[in-house]
């Protein structure tokens, strides 16, 4: 058994080792920053020029456009990022730089010009790649010799993902429009620095886990491997080396995606083309996205079938649900795109007498519960730990002292008013709420012997997710076209909210527990990547679909766009389900 796990087993918050609950207030600011950032852009980029509180008035496809490539590759510099954890800087050293760089990247952000909004997202997006993939890292390490213990730290550690989203999509929101646009870009930025230092100043607590690496300690993709059966692991066979053929496809994907990724933002919003040139009436971009994802199926139709039987099988199957992955994302990422653009436009927010009022308990109770239960944690985690991490415990500290004096700045001024204006990016942490509620529920079920397959999962996630989309086509039925507001009700909005989160716990966790019970060790590295491109292309369709929002309303209806994400996630949930014998076949007993 690993002696710096029971050092760490040796001081204890709650069962579970205090630097667990370090990680979990520095991932928690992290994702405060991510997703409360993210809640204010496309509002701001979007916004009018005018007013108390400008926007810069950009088109909406150009906004999302932007939105797209930067949710790409979020998901693609992870693979980069955990590769140098592992194998040159170690975990927390990585931590640390990506924390300094989103931090930079939040404070160029606030000085709203175009130039630094590039920087900015740029230098986030280069700090998510260090950040993202190695906490959970610290964690595996962590708990060497107590895999008891591991499925609870997760669950604590995804609680902090998702507190800190609630909790920065509501701060950063409300900052945001009611104050100014860079105090929330800001905010967001202050609250990444915090988590750092507290990361930074607690690192006595973690010994030689996550250090700079040896050359036999293992890396991040190994510790995917750790629940692979004794019986896959026999599964050897001849290794399915790269050919000529393999490394042309390859560059030409490469190259092409590049292009697409490239020139997509840049030719919609500084009218810049890489390549300008229209074939079969697609542009240049649309053109090297399908020849990009054409040429992706050819390399995995190419390279599958070599594999043994066992392998290729499972491999397959694996893909299937890739596609599955794509879809689902693309439809539900339409929260951080064209949903808050619908609640802007189309919602009636503004709320008076005994309905504001109502709103405003709901909202104290929905603020105040959340941050006092972390606040509780927070003190555990003191009484453990300040005599040996003092300076990280009093920058944790003046962190919570800070988000507890502007949650009592909000509440005070919301309910000062006799009428209340429910903001935009309010909605958002409903996607969070919902998570915090049912995941235990979820968590019990997929522990039961009602426990459903794999294609099952897949196809009730796109299903029920569907469901959320089909009733905001119902409610924006009568909107006539080319109309740029309505008044509709709330109830719409928190209900589809409702039914995409449903639908994200039935399949989001899906994916990395099914790339380890499928792929062999050895291949794990290559189908991670497949997995990760699977989510960031999946994000960039939601934005390129999403920005034709507009279009799409003005010549078929707004209800038309919102069935797009209906009928083809509900068409590939009853594919999933049809494909369920084919399925079980190919995956050789794995469930």
């Amino acid at each position: 058994m690993n002696k710096n796990s029971e050092n760490f087993f040796a001081t204890k918050v709650m069962g579970h080792p205090a630097g667990l609950f370090v990680l979990f207030f520095t991932e928690m600011w992290e994702r405060f920053s991510y997703y409360g950032m993210r809640a204010i852009l496309v509002i701001f980029l979007t916004g009018m020029v005018t007013g108390d509180n400008p926007g810069w008035g950009w088109t909406t496809e150009s906004a999302l456009s932007l939105l797209g490539t930067y949710a790409l590759f979020v998901y693609l510099t992870p693979i980069v990022g955990g590769w140098l954890a592992d194998n040159k800087i170690g975990y927390r050293l990585a931590v640390v730089i990506g924390a300094l760089l989103m931090t930079l990247g939040h404070a160029s952000m606030a000085v709203e010009t175009p130039t630094f909004l590039y920087i900015g997202i740029a230098l986030l997006i280069l700090g998510n790649g260090f950040f993202k993939p190695n906490m959970t890292s610290i964690i595996s390490k962590m708990y060497e010799g107590h895999d008891d213990k591991k499925d609870g730290a997760y669950n604590i550690f995804y609680m902090g993902v998702n507190a800190g989203a609630f909790i920065g999509i509501m701060l950063c929101g409300w900052v945001g429009e009611k104050v100014g646009w860079s105090y929330g870009f800001g905010l967001a930025g202050i609250f990444m620095f915090l988590g750092m230092v507290q990361f930074y100043y607690a690192q006595p607590l973690f010994g030689d886990v996550g250090a700079k690496p040896k050359d036999q300690d293992k890396g991040i993709i190994d510790t995917l491997t750790d629940n692979i059966d004794e019986t896959k692991e026999k599964i050897s066979g001849k290794l399915n080396k790269f050919v000529t053929l393999d490394y042309v496809l390859i560059t030409v994907f490469i190259v092409s995606a590049l292009i697409f990724i490239v020139n997509d933002p840049l030719s919609k919003i500084g009218n810049i083309d890489v390549l300008s040139f229209d074939i079969a009436g697609m542009n240049d971009s649309l053109f090297f996205a399908l020849l990009a994802a054409i040429i992706f199926i050819v390399i995995l139709i190419v390279r599958i079938p070599r594999y043994e039987k066992v392998v290729r099988d499972r491999m397959i199957a694996f893909t299937i649900f890739c596609i599955f992955t794509i879809f689902f994302w693309a439809a539900f990422e339409q929260a951080a795109g064209s949903l808050p653009l619908y609640t802007r436009d189309f919602t009636d927010r503004l709320l008076v007498g005994n309905a504001a009022t109502t709103f405003k308990i709901i909202d104290l109770i929905v603020t105040v519960v959340p941050i006092g239960i972390i606040t509780y944690v927070l003190i555990s985690l003191f009484k453990q730990t300040f005599s040996r991490i003092s300076l990280s415990n009093i920058v944790l500290g003046i962190s919570f002292l800070i988000v507890w004096a502007i949650v009592i700045f909000k509440l005070y001024t919301e309910f000062q008013s006799t009428e209340t204006e429910v903001p935009v990016t309010w909605f958002a942490i409903l996607n969070s709420l919902f998570i915090i509620i049912f995941a235990p529920l979820f968590t019990k079920w997929w522990d039961s012997k009602y426990n459903p397959p794999a294609s099952v999962k897949y196809g009730l996630g796109l299903i029920i997710m569907a469901i959320g989309f089909g009733l905001l086509a119902f409610a924006t039925r009568n909107v006539p076209l080319g109309a740029e507001s309505a008044k509709l009700s709330m109830i719409w909005l928190v209900l589809a909210y409702l039914f995409h989160t449903l639908g994200e716990l039935c399949l989001s966790p899906m994916g990395l527990s099914y790339l380890s019970k499928l792929i062999p060790a050895r291949m794990v590295a290559f189908m991670f990547g497949v997995y990760y491109l699977a989510i960031a292309i999946g994000n960039k369709m939601a934005h390129y679909v999403g920005g034709d929002i507009e279009k799409i309303s003005n010549e078929s209806g707004l209800s038309k766009f919102f069935l797009i994400f209906t009928i083809v996630p509900i068409v590939l949930g009853l594919i999933s389900f049809a494909l369920h014998p084919l399925l079980k076949r190919l995956m050789h007993g794995v469930r």
